[in-house]
């Protein structure tokens, strides 16, 4: 089929050298779709309504497509396309948006593997890849009979959930996770556990319908459009239906003349003209690519967010310690324990010793900054006891690995039936920035008071990007209790400026931090001394370096 020539603002790359082949198949490329058929005028007001003016309010439903693993191994790198949460500055916000590019084109045109290559081109960790076909609707008994007999068109621009799928990107692009539906293209239906995505510093946004939507067009710092020649579209998806989806091939002809071909024609090609960029012959353009992938670079060296070790050091001098921040009393017991873990001549199983009883202590002491109503209960003896009882949901731990874990053992021992889940920052050594490698939470986590654990504090980055997760799950500020055993001011005031309403907690605060952002005097490395590790080349303390906590 000829495609209609890309206006002056959507230059066509050119086409791949005679050699070059297709690329492999797009294996879940979504097209089946039912609605009432519309003039050609009205779908195009319906893709690209006139500015000032709006579509009409839709119901938000649900959808779901098939879910895969969030790794794209490479011949460089592992790549998390479940994103993560990109980093902060020194107040807790977020310098500038992700990345977002948006990918159209028909039906099997080769749009996924497309974003794969650019993926693997440009060699960043964390990139999320969205895929339109989550979002389709909800069907009702009816369109579900259509659909189960190919009389449905998947391929119609009301089919697809808009809403939901512009306030999900407008979340991944602040940073913040999101609830992505999983849609099962056999049962024609939404899963019932949806897949939760994070931010990160890019998103790929690729489906047939990618440009039909003028709000979701405003989100999209580039838009791509996919140009494969129809006959060569139609045999890729002859092959996936009939292989992957067990379909006849009467019936997938049948489905492609009546929705798939009229669609394309009347809502996916007029979108072309709204690309920024054509790449003829999709996935086996690969110069088309290689251009978009050098465009790409030079917009995330200006977008790239540094972690300013010296501007945080010195964005809090000489301000008095925060109201926000409780140290347990200095009592003599307290001091003498400090004493020993602090020594470097304390053995081993000393330090373990000395170490718990004071996250004991620190645990009890921060129960008490928990919520306590009135309550009335009768004694053994027949008499009423006025007195007080706990007046939230639940209590949730969350630790930060590695010396957080150390933590959970005190607060089992004093909070019966507690949920605990962990997270994991590492310091990327290449470009300074703290990364979330790993995140396990307890589900409806924002309705629990929250108790986040790190053995030690020095710059606040790890302690802020764990609080800067916890809300990305909504949980709310003032039901966040950081504890630590110990803390460096630097990093008390980091946290408490970003988040003024997060409770500090801890047994001893430290004056200072030196020039590799130490707690001084300190307590070494915490996690090497508890669990008997060796310590860093450079004597490093991992808890204040490798996670800059």
């Amino acid at each position: 089929m000829a495609a209609p020539p890309a206006s002056a603002d959507a230059p066509r790359l050119p086409p791949p050298p005679a050699a070059a082949g297709d690329g492999p198949p797009r294996p879940a490329e979504r097209s089946e779709t039912a609605c009432e058929d519309r003039s050609h005028a009205e779908s195009l007001d319906r893709l690209l309504p006139p500015v000032g003016t709006g579509r009409s309010p839709r119901k938000r439903t649900t959808s779901q497509c098939k879910s895969e693993p969030p790794l794209l191994h490479t011949s460089k790198r592992t790549i998390y396309t479940a994103g993560r949460p990109p980093w902060y500055n020194e107040h807790g916000t977020q310098s500038k948006e992700a990345f977002a590019i948006g990918l159209g084109g028909g039906s099997a045109s080769g749009k996924t593997t497309v974003a794969r290559m650019i993926i693997e081109a440009l060699d960043v960790p964390w990139v999320v890849l969205l895929s339109m076909d989550s979002f389709y609707k909800v069907l009702t008994t009816q369109q579900q009979e259509q659909a189960a007999h190919n009389n449905f068109n998947f391929d119609h621009p009301d089919a697809f959930d808009f809403d939901l799928i512009v306030s999900t990107l407008k979340k991944l692009k602040q940073g913040k996770s999101v609830k992505v539906p999983v849609y099962d293209f056999t049962t024609h239906s939404r899963k019932k556990d949806w897949k939760t995505l994070y931010g990160a510093n890019v998103i790929i946004f690729e489906g047939i319908m990618a440009f039909a939507d003028k709000t979701l067009l405003e989100l999209l710092d580039m838009k791509i459009f996919v140009d494969t020649d129809s006959d060569i579209r139609l045999v890729r998806r002859l092959r996936r239906d009939i292989s992957e989806r067990g379909r006849d091939i009467e019936g997938v002809i049948k489905q492609y003349n009546k929705f798939v071909k009229p669609a394309f024609d009347q809502y996916i090609q007029p979108t072309m003209r709204v690309a920024d960029i054509v790449v003829p012959w999709g996935s086996g353009n690969t110069v088309a690519i290689d251009l978009i992938v050098q465009h790409m670079h030079s917009q995330l060296e200006e977008r790239k967010l540094r972690w300013d070790m010296a501007a945080l050091a010195s964005a809090h001098q000489c301000h008095p310690l925060p109201r926000t921040l409780s140290v347990l009393k200095s009592t003599p017991q307290v001091r003498g324990m400090h004493t020993i873990i602090r020594d470097k001549e304390t053995s081993r199983d000393e330090f373990i010793f000395y170490s718990k009883r004071l996250m004991r202590l620190l645990i009890e002491h921060a129960l008490s900054f928990l919520p306590f109503q009135d309550c009335v209960v009768q004694t053994p003896q027949g008499q009423d006891y006025a007195g007080k009882c706990y007046a939230g949901k639940q209590i949730t731990g969350v630790s930060i690995l590695r010396a957080g874990e150390t933590m959970e053992p005190a607060l089992r021992a004093v909070c019966k039936d507690v949920r605990i889940g962990t997270i994991l920052i590492q310091t990327n050594q290449l470009t300074g920035e703290p990364e979330l490698h790993y995140l396990r939470l307890p589900k409806d986590i924002s309705d629990d008071h929250v108790i986040l654990m790190d053995c030690t504090v020095s710059t606040g980055a790890a302690a802020m990007m764990a609080v800067r997760v916890l809300l990305d799950h909504d949980v709310p500020e003032d039901k966040i209790f950081l504890l630590s055993l110990l803390m460096a001011e630097m990093g008390v005031h980091s946290v408490a400026y970003a988040f003024p309403r997060v409770r500090i907690i801890t047994t001893a605060v430290d004056k200072r931090v030196n020039d590799l952002f130490r707690i001084i005097p300190g307590i070494g490395n915490f996690g090497d001394r508890y669990f008997g590790t060796d310590a860093a080349p450079d004597g490093s303390d991992e808890e204040e370096v490798a996670s800059t906590s």
